[in-house]
């Protein structure tokens, strides 16, 4: 059978807490009652001894001196009776001569021991509470004296207490439920929303909040699960853009595969059927091969950009310098460079190295110089290094026409392109050279920093290892 577990916790807080009254009720009672006996015992105990401490001192007025203690006695509800060593009553005369002990009781007296009991019904017409104290000569006993005291009023106020407890128990147990509900109530409430705000997200809405002002587990768990779902929306808008830039790329890499492809068919097919000329025959082979090679530039993008991002590229770090790197760099891009009217300056320390893969370093160093390339027309890109002491910085800086300020920090994310005119550029950019970049610089355990300007140009900064 389901039983709702706002229903569970409503009955299990009642029942603990009657439990808990029954338990408290019945040991405040039980308490009660010893105290109340335990100081009437107490109190004939004391009059008993003093009653048997006077019999020894008096020798005369024996008879008036026992009335006088009767009379006190009387005045609190107390009676006293002496008796013999035979059990035989002396004093006051009574119906009953012979006084009604057990034999285990005699046997007590007999030893010197005085005898309570706290609550007698059987050998009286009333309840009492009753105390006998032997009176010895030596180890001998002579007699003794029994002190009675009636427990109905105690055995009432008693009762009376136990009513009055039980009525707080009562009302004490209500308002307790009462509360109990409501605060199930509004537990079952918190978790409703978090079970609401689950069922959201698993529909696919994280546009979810969940109230959390209460500062325990249910609250903690409340903000910790807005924190959830405020990172999985952000995680899901991410891959949103993500996929827009995807289909986008994919696009963008269909038509820069198209036009090398058609070129490639097209020439190939002149040449198969002789429709070129002969003079044009070494122009259309160097179209084909440089169309070729950019198709190749494509596809290796894509291959290093997957190896990193598996971590299975491996590097083979040594001690490179720069300046001839730089070199060998502006040599592969000189041709590039000159087509938009650009020069480019190398400015580094012929001593100057970093610790790091050369092929990469290469690659890092190509791909920030090809877009600079690209964004800049009739001006200067600088190569610079400058050493420390544990560390070599790299600047690539050019006066191109810069990058939105709003775009700086996006140009590191794959498929990303900061200008749609880039797509047709003939350098083979397709939007993840500069995620390339950066994953590589933080493979060498380096640092990688962007800053521009629109229309004053951009400049990298590199920060690579320079020792093992």
């Amino acid at each position: 059978m389901k039983v709702k577990y706002f229903y569970q916790l409503l009955i299990s807080h009642i029942i603990i807490l009657i439990l808990a009254f029954l338990l408290l009720s019945l040991l405040f009672s039980q308490f009660l009652e010893n105290y109340i006996f335990e100081n009437k015992v107490e109190e004939l105990e004391a009059y008993g001894k003093q009653i048997l401490t006077d019999l020894t001192v008096r020798i005369e007025g024996t008879e008036e001196f026992l009335n006088e203690y009767t009379e006190i006695l009387e005045a609190r509800n107390i009676q006293y009776i002496l008796f013999d060593r035979k059990g035989r009553v002396l004093y006051p005369e009574l119906q009953e001569p012979v006084v009604l002990l057990s034999e285990q009781e005699w046997l007590e007296l007999s030893a010197g021991n005085g005898i309570s009991v706290l609550h007698d019904i059987k050998r009286f017409d009333q309840e009492v509470t009753l105390v006998a104290l032997p009176y010895m000569n030596g180890d001998q006993l002579i007699g003794g004296v029994i002190l009675l005291s009636p427990i109905s009023g105690a055995i009432q106020m008693i009762s009376q207490l136990n009513k009055f407890l039980l009525y707080t128990i009562i009302i004490s147990l209500t308002a307790t439920i009462l509360l109990s509900w409501f605060l199930a109530k509004n537990l079952i409430k918190r978790i409703r929303d978090l079970r609401d705000a689950t069922s959201m997200i698993s529909s696919g809405n994280y546009d979810v909040h969940v109230p959390h002002v209460h500062m325990d587990e249910i609250g903690q768990l409340a903000k910790d699960f807005n924190e959830m779902a405020a990172k999985l929306k952000k995680s899901n808008e991410e891959i949103d853009r993500l996929e827009n830039r995807r289909r986008k790329f994919i696009a963008d890499v269909s038509h820069e595969m198209r036009t090398p492809l058609t070129t490639i068919s097209g020439l190939a097919e002149g040449i198969q059927n002789n429709l070129i000329p002969e003079q044009e025959m070494e122009k259309g082979m160097n179209l084909i091969d440089r169309e070729a090679k950019r198709l190749i530039r494509l596809v290796n993008e894509n291959l290093d950009y997957e190896k990193i991002r598996s971590n299975q590229l491996q590097l083979h770090k040594i001690n490179v310098n720069l300046l001839e790197t730089f070199e060998v760099v502006a040599d592969q891009l000189l041709l590039q460079a000159e087509e938009k009217n650009n020069t480019i300056i190398i400015e580094a320390e012929p001593q100057t190295t970093v610790v790091a893969d050369y092929d990469r370093l290469v690659q890092i160093l190509v791909n920030i110089l090809k877009n600079s390339i690209q964004f800049t027309e009739n001006g200067e890109i600088y190569l610079r290094s400058e050493e420390s002491d544990h560390a070599t910085n790299i600047m690539i800086e050019d006066n191109g026409i810069g990058i939105d300020p709003e775009e700086v920090e996006m140009i590191w994310e794959r498929f990303y392109k900061a200008d749609v005119s880039r797509t047709s550029n003939s350098f083979g950019e397709f939007g993840i050279g500069l995620s390339i970049v950066k994953q590589l610089v933080e493979l060498h355990n380096g640092k990688i920093e962007v800053k521009s300007e629109k229309g004053k140009g951009t400049t990298f900064f590199i920060q690579l290892p320079n020792v093992s």
